[in-house]
């Protein structure tokens, strides 16, 4: 299990990936990336600059295959959220 900051939403927002023996690489994306969605940056807290570089250095540096599970909503992966 690997923690990744991903500040933007909030300043102390995470991810955690995993990988699991049926499903391969997951991550759990909390409130950073939602199924064709990223997480708000107009709450108090929230920042689009680091938002972007979360997106950019962390987000997109997942591979395809990688199942995403949202804080809301139903599940995606990193290969459909690259065609959003």
């Amino acid at each position: 299990m690997e923690f990744l900051h991903a500040p933007g939403h909030t300043p102390g927002c995470s991810m955690i990936r995993t990988i699991d023996a049926e499903f391969g690489p997951i991550v759990m994306s909390g409130d950073v990336v939602f199924a064709g969605s990223i997480g708000r940056t107009d709450m108090p807290g929230g920042d689009p600059a680091q938002m972007s570089h979360s997106l950019s250095d962390v987000v997109w540096s997942l591979d395809d295959s990688t199942y995403v599970l949202p804080g809301h909503g139903g599940p995606t992966t990193m290969a459909n959220e690259r065609l959003t």
